[in-house]
């Protein structure tokens, strides 16, 4: 099966994988476009398997990236995503080709993507990543890792910005930094706020809308990221239920 490229003069009329056949998310996903509409103007290249199917890889130059990394002239990976039976079919392997004759292309240096040390959702795992010749170069607390792929020895390895490596907040109760990266993300947030205010517990959500926002974040994982009185829990966007599982361990 081969891939196609979503753009500026397709994307209403494509699926963009997320969220697929999901009613609760309709909304969060016509965010999520607009958001890529916007990234398109700034580098973002987004390719996907041409089926109805969750497999596809984002990418954009790293400067433009909504993460906090140092990684002049590298490509950065936003987003990769291969599920269900397409798993073990090695388009994973074939999607980050792209992404390297994309960077190639343009002069830059390398690739970058922020990968987790051991299996976690929505983190890609960094042995997959290392069987493909990326380096772990850098990491910060509790499990994040910066994976790169050099085209160029002698260019400076990427790195995370020291805001996040103690990943602390200043605020008490839950704290959610969030952007519009991920339908999932948007479209879950009103419903964790019931739960903790339903629980007395005090709970504030700030939407990153913008590059140097996301940049400065006191979070790497800026899809998502959850804190509870300053101190980091988790990257991984939480369903009601997980939430309220969670809720009932403070």
């Amino acid at each position: 099966m081969d891939y196609i490229q979503i753009t500026r003069n397709n994307i209403e009329l494509e699926h963009i994988c997320c969220a697929l056949g999901s009613k609760q998310y309709e909304e969060a996903v016509k965010e999520k476009k607009e958001w890529l509409m916007n990234r398109m103007d700034e580098g973002l290249v987004f390719y996907r398997l041409n089926a109805r199917a969750k497999v596809f890889i984002e990418y954009l130059p790293a400067n433009q990236a909504w993460v906090p990394i140092d990684a002049p002239n590298y490509m950065y990976i936003n987003c990769l995503w291969v599920s269900g039976k397409f798993k073990n079919q090695k388009h994973a392997r074939q999607l980050i080709e792209k992404c390297k004759e994309d960077a190639l292309a343009q002069g830059m240096d390398g690739i970058v993507h922020i990968v987790g040390e051991k299996k976690l959702p929505f983190l890609s795992d960094k042995r997959f990543f290392e069987h493909l010749g990326f380096e772990m170069v850098d990491q910060a607390a509790p499990y994040f890792q910066l994976a790169v792929y050099k085209f160029n020895d002698y260019a400076d390895d990427p790195s995370f910005k020291p805001q996040v490596k103690n990943a602390l907040s200043n605020s008490s109760g839950i704290v959610i930094y969030f952007t519009a990266q991920c339908p999932f993300a948007v479209g879950v947030i009103d419903d964790l706020k019931k739960l903790a205010e339903k629980r007395g517990i005090p709970f504030h959500a700030y939407q990153l809308r913008t590059k140097d926002e996301a940049q400065n974040a006191p979070i790497i994982w800026t899809t998502f990221g959850l804190f509870y009185n300053g101190h980091f829990m988790t990257h991984e966007i939480q369903s009601a239920n997980k939430f309220e599982k969670f809720l009932n361990t403070l």
